[in-house]
């Protein structure tokens, strides 16, 4: 089950549940659209994976199984993420 992460990891944009923006990685990687289109360029900066929008879990659901309280923000340090960025970039997740 999805922990439904609540902020972008990098700008700290908040992502509720309800969230049509939030993008995660195969690692439940969690940012916003804006960060992963214009910083991220569809490459995970932990595990260099691509990004799927993330799902809406519903209503009900989120009361037996809410989304997680914690959030995780750390500004993507973009010098050390470049190499990581440009080994990827352009090359379909799939073929990574």
């Amino acid at each position: 089950m999805l922990e439904i992460r609540p902020v972008c990891e990098n700008c700290g944009k908040d992502l509720p549940p309800d969230n049509t923006e939030a993008m995660i990685c195969s690692f439940e990687c969690t940012f916003c659209e804006k960060c992963v289109d214009t910083i991220l360029h569809n490459v995970c900066p932990n595990c260099g994976g691509g990004f799927e929008k993330r799902p809406v879990r519903p209503k009900e659901k989120l009361i037996k199984y809410p989304s997680k309280a914690e959030t995780y923000h750390k500004r993507v340090d973009l010098v050390k993420f470049e190499p990581l960025l440009l080994k990827n970039k352009g090359v379909p997740p799939a073929d990574r």
